[in-house]
This record gives C-alpha cells, structure tokens and sequence, in this order.
C-alpha cells in the first residue's frame, strides 16, 4: 500500500492512502497524541465524508490492536515457512517469580533461544516488549521458538528453571 505523508506545521503529520476496495482514507497524527481518522468523499477527494477523532489512549489502543493482528498473522505465516517453530501464549500466574518484574529478568532468549514477540493484557498488546517492560501478574507472554524451547520459558516463568 502507498502512503503519502505530509507534514503539518504546527499540528503534526497527514498520512493519506487508499485501501485495495478504493476506499480513500487519512489519518492526522497530531503532536499532542490525538489522531483523527478521515473517510474521504469517492466523488471528491478533497471533501471528506466522516472524521473519526480519537484521543492520545483511545489511538495507542486502536494501533495495539491493529499492531496485533499484525503480529499474529506474521506468526502464522512463519509457521507456514519455518518447519519446527510454534507459538504460545504463556501466562504470568501470581506464583510466578517474575510477576512484577521486568522482563529482561526472565532471560528467557538467552536462556531458551525462545523470543517473546509481545504481551497481551487487559489494556491491550504490547508488541515487541522491551526488557524493562514490567509483567504482571495474568499478562500472557507471546514466545515463538521450538517447542522444547517454548516450554522450558513456561518453565522459566513458573520458577522450575
């Protein structure tokens, strides 16, 4: 997909693009987080028909969404690829001795060869978590790797490694 990106002074950066149905759309990323979502008239592409304004939480949540989905299909498709590779999601329980740590404590690719991709909780995904993303308790690690690999970070996270 083609995005045009034109920058804004003052207010942020306008990325136009149209979807593979035709349909014109932009989105307005304003320096202060809020993003508005534009559905542009098919008749007149310099009129927009709706405007969808969301503000700096309710943005990061649409990407974590969108990010997410992202994140699973490439999953799938590297299953399709890669012969041996699996995924799980691997929960945080309160009796996990990494529940309120950060997660570069786990040393769970170094220790495994196992990668966590991302960290799905209540507030949404977290793809691509840092190593000073804290868990907490009911997060669900997604881990990609083999599957002695994905189930000894299960182990790791349950303090039996």
């Amino acid at each position: 997909m083609d995005v045009e990106r034109t920058e804004l002074p003052g207010i942020g950066v306008r990325f136009e693009f149209e979807t593979k149905r035709g349909v014109h759309l932009g989105i307005v990323a304003h320096r202060e987080g809020r993003r508005d979502f534009i559905i542009y008239d098919p008749d007149d592409p310099d009129s927009m028909l709706d405007c969808i304004v969301f503000d700096a939480d309710e943005s990061g949540s649409v990407g974590e969404l969108l990010g997410g989905a992202r994140i699973v299909e490439k999953i799938n498709q590297l299953h399709h690829e890669i012969e041996n590779l699996v995924s799980r999601q691997l929960l945080i329980d309160a009796t996990s001795p990494y529940a309120e740590r950060p997660l570069g404590d786990t040393r769970a690719r170094t220790r495994t060869g196992a990668s966590i991709v991302a960290i799905v909780r209540d507030s949404g995904v977290e793809t691509g978590p840092a190593p000073s993303e804290k868990l907490h308790v009911g997060d669900r690690l997604v881990t990609i790797g083999t599957e002695e690999a994905v189930e000894k970070v299960g182990r790791i996270l349950r303090g039996l490694e």
